[in-house]
Protein backbone atom coordinates (compact mmCIF):
# COMPACT_ATOMS: atom_id res chain seq x y z
CA UNK A 1 0.00 0.00 0.00
CA UNK A 2 1.39 3.15 -1.30
CA UNK A 3 1.53 6.52 1.32
CA UNK A 4 1.15 10.33 0.24
CA UNK A 5 4.42 11.51 1.24
CA UNK A 6 5.15 15.42 2.01
CA UNK A 7 9.04 15.62 1.76
CA UNK A 8 10.28 14.89 -1.31
CA UNK A 9 14.17 15.95 0.15
CA UNK A 10 17.21 15.47 -2.15
CA UNK A 11 17.12 11.35 -2.64
CA UNK A 12 16.90 11.72 -6.21
CA UNK A 13 21.27 13.13 -5.96
CA UNK A 14 22.02 9.60 -4.17
CA UNK A 15 22.65 6.27 -5.35
CA UNK A 16 20.34 4.54 -2.06
CA UNK A 17 17.05 4.67 -3.92
CA UNK A 18 14.91 3.12 -0.84
CA UNK A 19 15.55 1.80 2.20
CA UNK A 20 12.85 -1.26 3.01
CA UNK A 21 12.48 -2.72 6.13
CA UNK A 22 10.73 -6.40 7.56
CA UNK A 23 9.52 -5.42 11.38
CA UNK A 24 9.97 -7.64 13.44
CA UNK A 25 13.59 -7.57 14.51
CA UNK A 26 14.69 -4.99 12.57
CA UNK A 27 12.42 -2.40 13.42
CA UNK A 28 11.05 -3.51 16.46
CA UNK A 29 12.26 -6.07 18.97
CA UNK A 30 8.78 -7.56 19.41
CA UNK A 31 9.96 -11.26 19.70
CA UNK A 32 9.38 -11.24 23.47
CA UNK A 33 5.81 -9.97 22.77
CA UNK A 34 5.08 -12.97 20.04
CA UNK A 35 6.93 -15.72 22.59
CA UNK A 36 4.88 -14.25 25.59
CA UNK A 37 1.34 -13.72 23.65
CA UNK A 38 2.12 -17.49 22.13
CA UNK A 39 2.95 -19.15 25.36
CA UNK A 40 -0.28 -17.71 27.27
CA UNK A 41 -2.65 -19.00 24.43
CA UNK A 42 -0.96 -22.34 24.35
CA UNK A 43 -1.04 -22.89 28.35
CA UNK A 44 -4.28 -21.87 28.58
CA UNK A 45 -5.95 -23.98 25.79
CA UNK A 46 -4.11 -27.45 26.84
CA UNK A 47 -1.19 -26.68 24.66
CA UNK A 48 2.84 -27.00 24.91
CA UNK A 49 4.75 -23.78 23.59
CA UNK A 50 8.42 -21.77 24.46
CA UNK A 51 10.61 -19.38 23.43
CA UNK A 52 12.75 -21.94 22.27
CA UNK A 53 10.29 -22.61 19.79
CA UNK A 54 8.71 -19.36 19.16
CA UNK A 55 12.45 -18.10 18.00
CA UNK A 56 12.05 -21.10 15.39
CA UNK A 57 9.21 -19.49 13.87
CA UNK A 58 10.68 -16.04 13.34
CA UNK A 59 9.73 -14.39 9.84
CA UNK A 60 6.80 -17.35 9.34
CA UNK A 61 3.43 -16.26 8.57
CA UNK A 62 0.81 -16.13 11.47
CA UNK A 63 -1.17 -18.91 10.00
CA UNK A 64 1.82 -21.37 10.14
CA UNK A 65 2.71 -20.28 13.29
CA UNK A 66 -0.61 -21.37 14.31
CA UNK A 67 -1.43 -24.62 12.95
CA UNK A 68 2.11 -24.83 14.78
CA UNK A 69 0.84 -24.63 18.31
CA UNK A 70 -2.04 -26.70 17.28
CA UNK A 71 0.12 -29.27 16.39
CA UNK A 72 1.67 -29.39 19.81
CA UNK A 73 -1.57 -29.53 21.18
CA UNK A 74 -3.59 -26.10 21.39
CA UNK A 75 -7.25 -26.90 21.17
CA UNK A 76 -8.11 -24.17 18.68
CA UNK A 77 -8.42 -23.47 14.80
CA UNK A 78 -5.70 -21.51 12.88
CA UNK A 79 -7.98 -18.89 12.91
CA UNK A 80 -8.67 -18.65 16.34
CA UNK A 81 -4.58 -18.70 17.39
CA UNK A 82 -4.27 -16.26 14.55
CA UNK A 83 -6.84 -13.80 15.86
CA UNK A 84 -5.79 -14.03 19.88
CA UNK A 85 -2.03 -13.77 18.46
CA UNK A 86 -2.45 -10.79 17.04
CA UNK A 87 -4.99 -9.23 19.31
CA UNK A 88 -2.40 -9.92 21.96
CA UNK A 89 0.66 -8.50 20.18
CA UNK A 90 -1.19 -5.55 18.86
CA UNK A 91 -2.42 -4.48 22.84
CA UNK A 92 1.31 -4.82 23.71
CA UNK A 93 2.43 -2.58 20.61
CA UNK A 94 -0.32 -0.06 21.20
CA UNK A 95 0.79 0.40 24.51
CA UNK A 96 4.51 0.69 23.45
CA UNK A 97 5.86 0.12 20.27
CA UNK A 98 9.69 -1.63 21.41
CA UNK A 99 11.62 -0.15 18.90
CA UNK A 100 15.24 -0.92 18.38
CA UNK A 101 17.51 1.25 20.27
CA UNK A 102 19.13 3.33 17.09
CA UNK A 103 16.91 3.01 14.03
CA UNK A 104 14.30 5.94 14.88
CA UNK A 105 17.54 7.92 14.40
CA UNK A 106 18.32 5.51 11.16
CA UNK A 107 14.98 6.67 9.79
CA UNK A 108 15.27 10.39 11.03
CA UNK A 109 18.29 10.22 9.08
CA UNK A 110 16.77 8.88 5.73
CA UNK A 111 13.92 11.16 5.84
CA UNK A 112 16.87 14.18 6.30
CA UNK A 113 18.19 12.61 3.20
CA UNK A 114 14.73 12.49 0.84
CA UNK A 115 15.34 8.61 1.07
CA UNK A 116 12.01 7.26 1.17
CA UNK A 117 11.19 3.47 3.22
CA UNK A 118 8.93 0.95 2.84
CA UNK A 119 8.21 -1.76 5.39
CA UNK A 120 7.33 -5.33 4.29
CA UNK A 121 6.00 -7.80 7.08
CA UNK A 122 4.27 -10.87 7.36
CA UNK A 123 2.36 -9.28 9.91
CA UNK A 124 -1.10 -8.59 9.74
CA UNK A 125 -2.33 -5.07 8.43
CA UNK A 126 -3.57 -3.74 11.63
CA UNK A 127 -0.37 -4.14 12.77
CA UNK A 128 1.66 -2.34 10.03
CA UNK A 129 -0.19 0.80 10.27
CA UNK A 130 -0.29 0.88 13.72
CA UNK A 131 3.93 0.53 13.53
CA UNK A 132 3.64 3.25 10.36
CA UNK A 133 1.20 5.35 12.43
CA UNK A 134 4.24 5.27 15.62
CA UNK A 135 7.14 6.14 13.08
CA UNK A 136 8.82 9.41 12.88
CA UNK A 137 6.84 11.34 10.64
CA UNK A 138 7.11 11.30 6.69
CA UNK A 139 9.35 7.74 7.61
CA UNK A 140 7.43 5.55 5.62
CA UNK A 141 5.75 5.92 1.65
CA UNK A 142 3.66 2.39 2.30
CA UNK A 143 3.85 -1.04 3.06
CA UNK A 144 3.46 -4.24 2.21
CA UNK A 145 1.92 -6.65 5.07
CA UNK A 146 1.23 -10.47 5.33
CA UNK A 147 -2.64 -9.90 4.49
CA UNK A 148 -1.69 -8.96 0.75
CA UNK A 149 -2.64 -10.88 -1.99
CA UNK A 150 1.17 -12.01 -2.63
CA UNK A 151 3.43 -15.16 -2.03
CA UNK A 152 4.83 -15.27 0.97
CA UNK A 153 8.84 -15.05 1.79
CA UNK A 154 11.08 -16.58 0.96
CA UNK A 155 9.33 -15.68 -2.40
CA UNK A 156 10.35 -11.81 -3.09
CA UNK A 157 6.89 -11.09 -4.12
CA UNK A 158 6.46 -9.15 -0.95
CA UNK A 159 10.17 -7.30 -1.74
CA UNK A 160 8.99 -6.69 -5.47
CA UNK A 161 5.73 -5.25 -4.81
CA UNK A 162 7.31 -2.70 -2.01
CA UNK A 163 10.16 -1.92 -5.10
CA UNK A 164 6.94 -0.59 -7.30
CA UNK A 165 5.68 1.24 -4.32
CA UNK A 166 8.97 3.21 -4.93
CA UNK A 167 8.78 3.32 -8.75
CA UNK A 168 10.75 0.28 -9.75
CA UNK A 169 10.00 -1.29 -12.93
CA UNK A 170 9.50 -4.72 -12.39
CA UNK A 171 9.66 -6.98 -15.25
CA UNK A 172 6.50 -8.42 -15.82
CA UNK A 173 8.37 -11.45 -16.98
CA UNK A 174 9.61 -11.65 -12.56
CA UNK A 175 6.03 -10.73 -11.54
CA UNK A 176 4.83 -13.68 -13.43
CA UNK A 177 7.53 -16.08 -12.32
CA UNK A 178 7.35 -14.98 -8.70
CA UNK A 179 3.23 -15.72 -8.32
CA UNK A 180 2.39 -11.87 -9.32
CA UNK A 181 0.12 -11.48 -12.57
CA UNK A 182 0.49 -8.35 -13.74
CA UNK A 183 -2.63 -5.72 -13.85
CA UNK A 184 -3.80 -3.52 -16.64
CA UNK A 185 -4.47 0.00 -16.22
CA UNK A 186 -8.18 -1.49 -15.58
CA UNK A 187 -7.00 -3.98 -13.18
CA UNK A 188 -7.61 -6.70 -15.05
CA UNK A 189 -5.21 -9.78 -14.46
CA UNK A 190 -2.68 -9.68 -17.79
CA UNK A 191 -0.04 -12.57 -18.26
CA UNK A 192 1.94 -10.61 -20.92
CA UNK A 193 5.58 -11.78 -20.49
CA UNK A 194 8.24 -12.99 -22.22
CA UNK A 195 7.35 -16.08 -22.20
CA UNK A 196 3.51 -14.79 -23.81
CA UNK A 197 5.57 -12.65 -26.71
CA UNK A 198 7.49 -15.83 -27.88
CA UNK A 199 4.18 -17.70 -27.82
CA UNK A 200 2.47 -15.18 -29.82
CA UNK A 201 4.96 -14.57 -32.84
CA UNK A 202 5.42 -18.46 -32.67
CA UNK A 203 1.27 -18.52 -33.74
CA UNK A 204 2.24 -16.33 -36.59
CA UNK A 205 2.51 -19.69 -38.86
CA UNK A 206 2.24 -17.67 -41.92
CA UNK A 207 4.64 -14.94 -41.79
CA UNK A 208 8.04 -14.90 -43.11
CA UNK A 209 10.35 -17.02 -40.78
CA UNK A 210 13.12 -14.48 -41.28
CA UNK A 211 10.67 -11.57 -39.93
CA UNK A 212 9.65 -13.61 -36.79
CA UNK A 213 13.08 -14.42 -35.97
CA UNK A 214 13.93 -10.33 -36.27
CA UNK A 215 11.03 -9.85 -34.13
CA UNK A 216 12.21 -12.35 -31.79
CA UNK A 217 15.33 -10.81 -31.17
CA UNK A 218 13.85 -7.67 -31.09
CA UNK A 219 11.27 -8.27 -28.29
CA UNK A 220 14.54 -10.60 -26.34
CA UNK A 221 16.74 -7.27 -26.41
CA UNK A 222 14.60 -4.75 -25.11
CA UNK A 223 13.76 -7.58 -22.46
CA UNK A 224 17.20 -7.49 -21.66
CA UNK A 225 17.89 -3.99 -21.49
CA UNK A 226 14.64 -3.79 -18.89
CA UNK A 227 16.01 -6.63 -17.02
CA UNK A 228 19.63 -4.80 -16.83
CA UNK A 229 18.18 -1.60 -15.90
CA UNK A 230 15.96 -3.79 -12.89
CA UNK A 231 18.80 -5.07 -11.47
CA UNK A 232 20.49 -1.96 -11.07
CA UNK A 233 17.38 -0.43 -9.43
CA UNK A 234 16.71 -2.83 -7.07
CA UNK A 235 20.59 -3.19 -6.25
CA UNK A 236 20.13 0.98 -5.34
CA UNK A 237 17.51 -0.55 -2.93
CA UNK A 238 18.99 -1.66 0.82
CA UNK A 239 16.75 -4.17 2.42
CA UNK A 240 17.01 -4.81 6.41
CA UNK A 241 15.84 -8.27 7.66
CA UNK A 242 16.42 -10.64 10.41
CA UNK A 243 15.26 -14.39 9.69
CA UNK A 244 16.80 -16.62 7.29
CA UNK A 245 13.23 -16.75 5.82
CA UNK A 246 13.21 -12.61 5.00
CA UNK A 247 17.00 -12.97 4.35
CA UNK A 248 16.03 -15.10 1.29
CA UNK A 249 13.17 -13.30 0.09
CA UNK A 250 15.43 -9.83 -0.34
CA UNK A 251 18.23 -11.50 -1.80
CA UNK A 252 16.27 -12.89 -4.51
CA UNK A 253 14.49 -9.81 -5.05
CA UNK A 254 17.69 -8.66 -6.01
CA UNK A 255 18.17 -5.76 -3.29
CA UNK A 256 20.96 -5.07 -1.36
CA UNK A 257 20.36 -6.93 1.64
CA UNK A 258 21.83 -6.30 5.07
CA UNK A 259 20.86 -8.75 7.97
CA UNK A 260 20.31 -7.31 11.20
CA UNK A 261 22.01 -9.62 14.14
CA UNK A 262 21.73 -8.22 17.05
CA UNK A 263 17.90 -9.11 17.90
CA UNK A 264 17.24 -12.93 16.82
CA UNK A 265 18.74 -15.63 18.43
CA UNK A 266 19.37 -17.99 15.50
CA UNK A 267 22.32 -17.84 13.33
CA UNK A 268 22.05 -16.32 10.01
CA UNK A 269 25.91 -15.67 9.34
CA UNK A 270 26.26 -18.62 6.76
CA UNK A 271 22.93 -16.83 4.56
CA UNK A 272 23.49 -14.77 0.84
CA UNK A 273 23.00 -11.33 2.61
CA UNK A 274 25.16 -8.63 0.92
CA UNK A 275 26.67 -7.32 4.13
CA UNK A 276 25.49 -8.25 8.27
CA UNK A 277 25.37 -5.59 11.36
CA UNK A 278 24.63 -6.04 15.33
CA UNK A 279 22.88 -2.47 16.07
CA UNK A 280 22.48 0.90 14.45
CA UNK A 281 25.40 2.45 15.71
CA UNK A 282 26.59 5.08 13.71
CA UNK A 283 24.21 3.71 10.95
CA UNK A 284 23.03 6.37 8.54
CA UNK A 285 21.37 7.48 5.22
CA UNK A 286 25.45 7.88 3.87
CA UNK A 287 26.41 4.82 5.74
CA UNK A 288 23.74 2.68 4.27
CA UNK A 289 24.62 4.69 0.73
CA UNK A 290 27.85 3.12 0.54
CA UNK A 291 26.69 0.19 0.76
CA UNK A 292 24.54 0.35 -2.09
CA UNK A 293 27.99 2.28 -3.54
CA UNK A 294 29.65 -0.61 -3.12
CA UNK A 295 27.08 -3.54 -4.29
CA UNK A 296 27.22 -1.73 -7.67
CA UNK A 297 30.83 -1.61 -7.77
CA UNK A 298 30.54 -5.23 -7.24
CA UNK A 299 28.04 -6.20 -10.04
CA UNK A 300 30.74 -4.32 -12.88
Amino acid sequence: MALQRENDGTGSDWMLKAVLWDMDGTLIDSEPYWHQVEMDIAGEHGGYWSEEIGWTCSGKPVPQVAQLMIDKGTKLSVPEVGRLMIEGVARKEAEHMPWIPGVEDVLRSLIAAGIPSVLVTASPRRMAENLVRQAPEGAFVGYVCGEDDLPKKPNPAPYLAAAKIVDIKVPEGILTANGMAARTDDGAASHTGISSRISDSDSLVNADNRNVSASRRSSESADDTRLVAFRQEMARCIAIEDSMTGIKSAVASGATTIAQTGFIKTDTSAGPQFASINSYDALTAEALNRFVEQRLKSMK
